[in-house]
């Protein structure tokens, strides 16, 4: 797909599985278990899909997965595996090396989204993409530091702070247009400042909301994860940014869905927003917009 001369590329760069209690905050196990069955443990399965985009020499990639710095107890509490290669296998897929990417933009620092952007070398981690401009909001790297007890355990330091110490790490402030027709939108419902991605033409647009809406099964306004801080603010951002994609006809991209890469939105006859259409980028694409 592309759009305002983005080429846009999914990637899946690693497996995992959370706690599905944690992963649908107060919906009953009855209600979420129907579309995302638990393990032995209560875990379900996510991915992480990130994005690959090509534009004029540019390459850019938003998020990076888990990474394979952690140990072997870290890799067990979360069944991570690799089943389509790391980051550096997917990019290399595409005729990328991690020394061609230009800018990252991290949506937020949590270990599933920047443990991939560094990679250990003689025991230290250092930045995996030594040629990119790294993005995230400051309010985010800020509360990232503060070792909050509610969500310390999300920030690794070696995710992150070595492309800091690199000058390669770049602080946003608020919303910005970062690239003519590539847009950082804030929700903080989550976790404070994380940036979703929205790249339009004016016509045609592509959603990233990254944690905002993790899999299919969050399209629910009610169904919210249990790691959120601010359940109501996902609540209400929620509600914003879904009716603005099915008034207009977005192609929303789900980072966390192992089934589902993307789906299209639509008012139901009582007002509900529900899912119109499940499938990949280029399946909605094609059935929304000419390619």
């Amino acid at each position: 797909m592309k759009i305002a001369g983005y080429e846009i590329i999914p990637l899946r760069v690693g497996d995992f599985k959370l706690d599905g209690g944690a992963m649908f905050g107060v919906v009953p196990k009855p209600l979420w278990e129907k579309q995302c069955p638990a393990d032995s443990k209560n875990r379900i399965e996510m991915t992480a899909r990130v994005l690959l985009l090509k534009m004029q020499g540019r390459y850019i990639l938003v998020d990076a997965g888990i990474g394979d710095k952690d140990d072997a107890r870290f890799r067990e509490i979360f069944d991570i595996t690799f089943p389509h290669g790391s980051v550096v296998d997917e990019l290399a897929r595409h005729n990328v090396t991690p020394e061609q990417i230009t800018h990252v933009i991290y949506t937020h620092l949590h270990f599933d989204h920047a443990g991939g952007t560094t990679v250990l070398r003689d025991g230290e981690a250092i930045p995996l993409f030594p040629n990119a401009k790294h993005f995230v909001q400051s309010v985010q790297y800020q509360h990232g530091l503060t070792r909050n007890p509610r969500d310390r355990a999300s920030y690794i330091d070696p995710n992150y702070e070595p492309v800091r110490v690199a000058g390669l790490l770049e602080f946003l402030d608020e919303d910005t247009e970062l690239m003519p027709g590539l847009f950082l939108e804030t929700t903080s419902g989550h976790t404070p400042a994380l940036q979703m991605l929205r790249i339009t033409d004016g016509k045609r647009t592509l959603f990233f909301p990254a944690d905002l809406i993790p899999l299919a099964a969050h399209v629910p306004l009610p169904y919210i994860m249990g790691y959120d801080l601010f359940p109501l603010t996902t609540l209400n951002d929620k509600e914003f940014w879904l009716e603005r994609a099915a008034r207009d006809n977005w192609v929303i991209v789900l980072e966390h869905d192992p089934h589902i890469e993307a789906i299209t939105v639509r008012q139901d006859e009582k007002g509900r927003i529900v899912i119109d259409k499940f499938g990949s980028i280029t399946e909605l694409a094609g059935s929304l917009y000419e390619l």
